[in-house]
């Protein structure tokens, strides 16, 4: 199904471009132009014991894989991290903030405000302590940027809703990736769309996922890949 023309507003990997690498707790590649699968979660949303053992993990890989560390090395790191904190993720831990429709309403409405002027949204899933989301951002606009200024407006909007101002709502770092291709994307939609289903909420899919009209049209929807 990947053999689909590319949907309107998706640029993959360009392999002749500049990729830049900067790492916090993970590596971040950038590319000007690129199309990237982003997740972030509440602050509350994964148990100390699983912080602890992230950061265990961490401290091991880097002992098995001393300086300098290469490319691939780095992706199959953030590969294997990402997979853990989305099962983790799965389950539910935290607050939740997001199981209420309200507040899922008032994410999605952030996430595409700016839709076809700063970035290209293509694809969301809003969990209720995490959100996955696919985007391209315009020339010009960072993704740290885009996502740091989105998720400031959707906490001091929940903070007032909630009465509870300075309420920290967000994990700071969030985990990306470059979409390298059309057949990437294919997966990328397809993992994304299943969100309710591996967390035991198919029954409301219609209202935390949402595809971009103009993929959708073009034969890019969730029920297309996978099934």
């Amino acid at each position: 199904m990947w053999n689909l023309p590319s949907p309107e507003g998706f640029r993959g990997l360009d392999p002749h471009a500049p990729v830049t690498i900067y790492q916090r707790h993970l590596p971040h590649w950038r590319q000007a132009g690129a199309t990237y699968a982003v997740t972030f979660r509440q602050a509350d949303s994964l148990p100390r014991h699983r912080v602890e053992e992230l950061r265990r993990l961490r401290q091991d890989w880097e002992a098995r894989h001393p300086e300098p560390r290469g490319e691939a090395k780095w992706e199959a790191y953030a590969r294997d991290f990402t997979r853990r904190v989305d099962a983790w993720l799965d389950e539910g831990y935290g607050s939740c903030l997001f199981r209420e429709r309200a507040h899922v309403d008032l994410l999605a409405e952030a996430m595409t405000c700016f839709h076809g002027r700063r970035y290209h949204t293509g694809a969301y899933a809003i969990m209720p302590n995490h959100c996955q989301r696919l985007i391209r951002p315009f020339a010009g606009e960072a993704l740290e940027k885009l996502l740091q200024s989105m998720k400031g407006i959707v906490a001091r909007e929940i903070q007032w809703c909630r009465r509870r101002r300075g309420e920290r709502l967000w994990e700071q770092e969030s985990y990306d990736r470059i979409i390298r291709d059309e057949e990437h994307l294919a997966h990328a939609i397809d993992y994304t769309g299943r969100n309710p289903e591996r967390a035991g909420l198919s029954h409301e899919r219609a209202w935390r996922c949402w595809i971009a009209p103009e993929w959708a049209a073009a034969g890019w929807h969730f029920d297309a890949f996978g099934r």
